[in-house]
């Protein structure tokens, strides 16, 4: 009998110490994170799903990532900053900008005419918020920012190749700084998110939008215009967007010092590198899907290029005024932004 209970006892003791192992057993932290294109655009299957795949590798499946494309958990593309900021999601990838005269001091990189490539333009920009413009995301840990491969100009039927042929045409704007270039080329800007622009064009309501040629294939914008205009490769763009992938504070904040590790090394100017380097790739990709077929892609003539330069010349002078205004330096942030994109040679 006192054996039978010396065994019972050895046995109890072996299994509360099994269950004490299970039960201090490392916690998976899932991490909500939210965007609104759709499932299928670049963004989500190559730097997206990529990138969480990485930190859960790197993390040995504690860190984890639940996706909620095309706004899922609500609200609109404006609303994603200040979602994040409030906890709704843990991680956003928003454009910052679809909120006017809030994130003034990043949106440098949105001015006309200003970067040539994603790759070197996204490292120019983490660069420059990470100096000039912290201010502008409280609450938030930025993991990385990029800009994307570069607006284009998608047409539902009309042919452009001269400013002239623009004049009057209601245009989808992105932004503020956008609808801003596209007013002082002559076109009458109409302010919306990508989501909205395949509908818009499809009934009229504009002749066509600014917009990279990266996100056209998610929104079958080849399908629905017939005619594209765009720069040749040596120049910068018309137009430009600014996006942030931005963790909430406190949810970074309540991670173990590994896991933040692991977060810190998938994030910074190396990680935004990687993302506009995907943008690129997935321009030249969408621009071939119009090429096949058969769209018409207009390319403009470096004398017309010059034109438009010209003509959008007093967005930048606005802007500068506009920031010093309310504090800022205009021009000292302006000339740095271009200091940094030479510095990566774009």
């Amino acid at each position: 009998m006192k054996l039978f209970k010396a065994c019972m006892m050895i046995t109890g003791a072996a299994i509360a110490l099994g269950a004490g192992v299970a039960g201090a057993a490392p916690e998976v932290v899932t991490l909500k994170v939210a965007h609104f294109l759709p499932v299928n655009s670049t963004f989500h299957q190559k730097n997206l799903i990529p990138w969480c795949d990485k930190i859960n590798k790197e993390s040995n499946g504690r860190l984890k990532c639940q996706l909620y494309p095309s706004m899922q958990l609500g609200g609109t593309p404006a609303q994603l900053f200040d979602q994040v900021r409030d906890g709704v999601a843990d991680i956003v990838w928003t454009l910052p900008t679809y909120q006017a005269g809030r994130f003034t001091k990043s949106e440098v990189f949105e001015l006309p005419f200003m970067v040539k490539s994603a790759e070197k333009g996204s490292q120019a920009m983490w660069d420059y918020v990470q100096k000039n413009a912290m201010d502008e995301f409280k609450g938030v840990k930025l993991i990385f920012t990029h800009v994307h491969d570069g607006s284009q100009m998608h047409f539902g039927s009309r042919a452009v190749k001269t400013l002239e042929d623009l004049k009057g045409l209601k245009l989808r704007a992105p932004t503020r700084i956008g609808s801003k270039t596209l007013a002082a080329l002559g076109a009458i800007p109409v302010q919306m998110p990508a989501p909205a622009i395949p509908e818009s064009i499809a009934k009229g309501v504009v002749d066509g939008a600014s917009l990279p040629w990266e996100v056209s294939t998610s929104l079958k914008i080849q399908e629905i215009s017939k005619s594209h205009t765009e720069v040749a490769p040596h120049h910068a763009k018309h137009s430009n967007a600014i996006f942030v992938f931005a963790m909430n504070q406190a949810k970074y904040n309540g991670l173990p010092p590994d896991l933040k590790k692991v977060i810190d090394q998938n994030s910074g100017v190396e990680t935004s590198r990687w993302v506009g380097k995907i943008w690129d790739e997935g321009a030249l990709v969408s621009r071939k899907i119009a090429v096949e077929r058969k769209n018409s892609i207009n390319v403009l003539s470096d004398a017309e290029y010059r034109r438009w330069v010209k003509a959008t010349e007093a967005v930048d002078d606005e802007w500068i005024k506009e920031v010093s205004a309310k504090g800022g330096n205009g021009k000292a942030l302006l000339n740095d932004a271009r200091d940094l994109l030479k510095r990566y040679k774009d």
